[in-house]
């Protein structure tokens, strides 16, 4: 069965771009550019992961990432954050959030697949 991934990034570019690297790899993708809708999409959807950016408007990541893990239904869903934010404090971060894995951009298809594979 081949695995969904939910692509959260407020730029609409940089969904399309992943979710061509995740068709590729052999893996459903949907894609989402607004991140106050991510818990409707979640419930609809039922991916089995997560591919969250940081920067986003009136509801960044690190906040989206600890409601997630925070929240019966959905804290099961791994979360790999991607972002431009990529000190080594952001990706610890990221962790203290409750996050699976975090990718730094600009990031190669192979890393992005090999991180989402080790959770698919």
């Amino acid at each position: 069965m081949v695995k969904k991934i939910l692509v959260v990034d407020d730029s609409i570019a940089a969904v399309k771009m992943m979710q061509g690297i995740l068709d590729e790899g052999g893996f459903l993708s949907v894609g989402l550019s607004d991140p106050l809708r991510i818990e409707e999409t979640i419930t609809t959807e039922h991916p089995g992961l997560i591919l969250l950016d940081v920067v986003m408007p009136q509801r960044n990541g690190f906040q989206i990432c600890r409601d997630l893990k925070g929240n019966a239904l959905f804290g099961g869903i791994p979360v790999i954050l991607v972002s431009s934010k990529n000190t080594s404090s952001d990706k610890f971060w990221g962790q203290q959030q409750g996050a699976d894995a975090y990718i730094a951009k600009p990031f190669t298809a192979e890393e992005l697949l090999e991180t989402v594979r080790r959770f698919a």
